[in-house]
């Protein structure tokens, strides 16, 4: 069998001749960027081939000039014999931006932090999960009644702990722990959400542990996974982890997973690897704060409406079919490692509910981060990402909708595009004197290719600086040598050769402003549809709350320019960092505000775009920038007239607005 090395991370594997790289490289645990999920269309997963041959690995995606010096594409190629292959810079993935990127300092004010001072002032601090100290005298010949009958007394009689259901996993530790300290111990009760209900006994440790009671909040996302580990007696959240979702590897989006879920073995492999991210990212919270996972009582986990039921093992191909129907809205409470999460099995599992195939459990739980559906304010809440997802309304009332926006904002379908990984173009500004850019990338790196936000910048400052027009093609009347015929079309050198690690030029093409175009139209077209379909406007909303790891790295003004937000004043704006996260972090803290979920979901009413007719003719008229209609972005439209008659002067005659 042909032995692979992966370099530079040295791992070996020996796989059946005629193997896939790509599908190898997915079984060894390594990591190569693959946005079409392995269909040869992204040209993302560029490998170097150092010693060894592989049959295949080249496309049109493939330049032959990088053939010629070893470039394979991974999904292309086929395994005969034995090979050392590297990873280069740009098909690898860096975890560790997510836990250490600040937010941009344009991207709106953020949302107070709703934690545990806040539930107190309200009187809402009350987690779910308690922890009871009791000293049992021990069994003799003249009291010999069972371990779990003389708990359940002293439980009564020192606490007045009356009426106790028991979990099962709790029985088959009880007789060990309760006798290691001389029978003092310390039990865990589950409260339930109403009062008519018992408490649930559910965990034992030996001694006095009343202080180590802890809970893991947790956002299944389709390109993260994030997870906070909570004190359940201080409520401080102990510390936070992000990891990207090893699912990206089958595909970037979630079509794409539902699809290889839909093949032999699909669904058992999405959700090893997803649990199997998790996994990580519980063993890393516990590592930093040096808490015993045997401390850990209680998840509570949120994740759109795929990534739940992948991460469940429940099949969700009916959710891309019409009438797009899920299994489920609502799921049962179950033990978290019966599904293979590294926890203790005593560990309980809350799982958010969803309102419909596109708007899941995330959604809900940002909802409720946000506080939007306990105030008056009329709030539009936009959760942007690859499926964006839309909310609008208030105390009284909610009603959201959902879009599929691609993979633009992640840097997916853009020639260079890429996460917010080290070496990310992230900020892009152009001289108005010598029409010269200047690149800001994340970690102050040489460039390695341009991210969601850095997109959305650099679209927004061609436009402006009239380097590409309304249709976002560019101007080829200029005497600018970065703007020249590419394979593809037009394109815009961001940085040259060497000025960047792949020692490539990176560039925009006319065809990824197209998507990021449609991207943008595609949010847009959802807020102007629900907007309409409950009476509303624009104008009306007295705030805009943004949601996401893509939202907290956006230039608010830039993405007013390119029409993906609509033009409202700035101090309208503001951002709730991961809501999903935030909402899980909640109810963990607060079983008052875990019967708030249920009132959430019944409150909101579900737009399916698809069948609004309104929505195309919003879209296409979204298919400019910012808009067909300049009545939408008055101060923008304004705002370009006058940069372009500057920039003009310098660099050639004015762009028609």
């Amino acid at each position: 069998m042909p032995q692979i090395t992966f370099l530079p991370s040295q791992i070996s594997i020996e796989v059946e001749k005629g193997e896939n790289l790509l599908r190898a490289a997915m079984l060894a645990g390594v990591h190569i960027n693959a946005s079409c999920g392995g269909q040869g269309v992204c040209g993302k997963c560029r490998v170097i081939i150092e010693s060894g041959a592989v049959e295949g690995g080249t496309s049109e995606r493939l330049e032959d000039e990088d053939f010629n010096k070893g470039y394979r594409l991974a999904c292309k190629s086929m395994v005969t014999e034995d090979i050392q292959v590297r990873i280069p810079s740009e098909s690898q993935i860096d975890n560790k931006v997510l836990n250490i990127q600040k937010p941009s300092p344009k991207a709106g004010l953020m949302i107070p932090d709703l934690g545990a001072a806040w539930l107190r002032e309200r009187d809402l601090f009350s987690p779910p999960l308690e922890t009871r100290y009791v000293e049992c005298e021990p069994p003799s010949s003249t009291n010999n009644e069972d371990d779990l009958t003389r708990l359940l007394r002293h439980l009564r009689d020192q606490h007045d702990e009356r009426q106790l259901d028991v979990d099962f996993m709790m029985l088959r530790k009880l007789s060990e722990e309760i006798r290691k300290e001389d029978f003092k111990a310390t039990v865990t009760l589950r409260r339930p959400v109403r009062s008519t209900n018992r408490s649930t006994l559910i965990n034992i440790q030996a001694g006095d542990q009343r202080r180590s009671n802890y809970a893991l909040a947790v956002d299944i996302g389709t390109t993260t996974v994030y997870a906070e580990l909570i004190s359940l007696e201080s409520g401080a959240v102990l510390a936070e982890q992000g990891e990207y979702n090893a699912q990206i590897g089958y595909g970037e989006d979630v079509i794409s997973r539902i699809m290889y879920a839909a093949k032999p073995g699909g669904l058992a492999k999405m959700q090893e690897v997803v649990v199997g991210t998790l996994n990580n990212v519980i063993k890393e919270l516990t590592r930093r704060t040096k808490v015993d996972p045997e401390a850990i009582s209680h998840m509570t986990l949120a994740g759109n409406t795929t990534m739940t039921q992948l991460i469940l093992a429940i099949n969700p191909k009916y959710v891309r079919l019409s009438p797009y129907v899920p299994t489920a809205s609502y799921y049962p409470s179950l033990h978290a490692a019966s599904l293979g999460i590294q926890v203790p099995p005593h560990v309980s599992m809350l799982v958010f509910p969803c309102v419909a195939s596109y708007v899941g459990g995330d959604i809900v739980s940002g909802v409720m981060g946000s506080g939007m559906y306990r105030e008056d304010p009329l709030t539009l809440y936009i959760d942007l990402g690859t499926n964006g997802e839309i909310v609008v309304g208030n105390k009284d009332w909610l009603a959201c909708a959902a879009c599929s926006a691609g993979p633009a904002f992640e840097g997916g379908g853009i020639e260079h595009g890429m996460r917010a990984t080290r070496g990310a173009i992230e900020d892009f500004s152009i001289s108005p004197v010598t029409c010269e850019p200047m690149v800001m990338t994340v970690g102050l790196a040489k460039a390695k290719g341009i991210c969601g936000s850095g997109i959305i910048n650099t679209v927004a400052a061609l436009f402006e600086a009239g380097l590409i027009d309304e249709r976002g093609k560019f101007r080829t009347d200029l005497n600018l040598d970065r703007i020249r015929e590419g394979r593809s079309g037009m394109e815009y050198v961001l940085a040259w050769a060497d000025d960047t690690q792949i020692g490539r030029d990176i560039y925009l093409t006319e065809v990824d402003v197209d998507n990021l175009i449609r991207a943008k139209g595609a949010m847009f077209a959802g807020y102007m549809t629900l907007l309409e379909g409950v009476g509303l406007s624009i104008q009306d909303l007295d705030r805009v709350i943004i949601a996401g790891g893509f939202g907290r790295y956006i230039n608010l003004e830039k993405a007013i320019i390119v029409g993906l937000l609509p033009e409202l004043p700035l101090d309208k704006f503001s951002f709730v960092g991961n809501g999903s996260l935030l909402g899980a972090r909640m109810i963990s803290l607060s079983n008052p505000m875990r019967a708030d979920v249920g009132e959430i979901v019944s409150k909101m009413t579900n737009f399916e775009l698809s069948e609004v007719p309104t929505y195309m003719d919003y879209y296409m008229g979204s298919l400019f920038l910012p808009h067909t209609d300049k009545g939408h972005f008055p101060v923008v439209t304004e705002r370009i007239r006058q940069m372009h008659e500057l920039v003009g002067r310098v660099c050639g005659e004015p762009a028609r607005t």
